[in-house]
């Protein structure tokens, strides 16, 4: 249910509230028939997602002060707080698309929960939930690599051509196919990324030109995971355009 929200609360209730729970602002009055049009969708949503986000409604007409220092120039207008801070907002009755919308980007999904457990039956449940992106495909062909499910890895990723991770992983299961670079990908299995990508860079001079597209591509796939304040990222790629150009 809606808690009620005033200038005086507003810190406490919001702000605050915001640092552990996110928070749906409701900026309404009494006579906007367009507020009472969107009050069901906003109520639902918040009642769907089960204390994972709070609705809070603010009267306009009593809270002029805040209502002016949250620009509100029109109502309804719904802003969502998370950390303290807006995160999100839309003006007028909006379809509940939009409204769902909204709640979605505040919690995890389904399949982001899933894919946080990380095992191959969540990950699995995962892409059936939610088919096109690319770092669920991932994570499952990574799972699928690690009890040597090769083919079924491929299977995973080969829709997302375009996405590092993806074809990475491809291009590994393709080398493996030639008996190129096993030696190499058994020592990145073991965490030892590092002296992985020294040996398949090795493996580039004097390969032939479709293998040294695939390892371009493994290598890439590797550094793709990397996190971007990680000096092997330019390092490594630095080194990839030196071997290959």
């Amino acid at each position: 249910m809606a808690i009620d929200v005033t200038e005086a609360t507003f810190a406490q209730e919001v702000i605050e509230r915001s640092r552990k729970t996110p928070v749906v602002v409701d900026f309404w009055a009494e006579w906007c028939g367009p507020c009472r049009t969107l009050s069901p969708a906003l109520e639902e949503a918040e009642r769907s997602r089960a204390g994972k986000v709070v609705l809070a409604k603010v009267d306009v007409d009593a809270n002029q002060a805040l209502a002016a220092r949250y620009r509100v120039q029109g109502i309804p207008a719904v802003k969502a707080f998370r950390d303290g801070k807006v995160e999100g907002e839309f003006v007028g009755a909006v379809p509940r698309a939009k409204v769902e919308e909204l709640f979605d980007s505040l919690v995890p999904s389904r399949a982001d929960e899933l894919l946080a457990k990380g095992d191959e039956l969540s990950l699995r449940e995962a892409a059936e939930l939610e088919p096109r992106r690319a770092d669920i495909a991932v994570a499952l062909a990574q799972a699928r690599l690690e009890r040597g499910a090769d083919e079924d890895a491929l299977a995973a990723v080969e829709p997302f051509e375009g996405d590092f991770g993806a074809e990475g992983i491809a291009a590994r299961v393709r080398l493996a196919r030639r008996g190129v670079g096993e030696e190499a990908f058994a020592t990145l299995d073991r965490g030892h990324r590092e002296a992985a990508l020294d040996a398949l860079l090795e493996e580039l001079e004097g390969a032939e030109e479709e293998t040294r597209e695939e390892l371009r591509r493994a290598i890439v796939g590797v550094l793709s995971a990397a996190d971007p304040a990680d000096p092997i990222g330019p390092r490594y790629r630095k080194r990839l355009a030196t071997a290959l150009y």
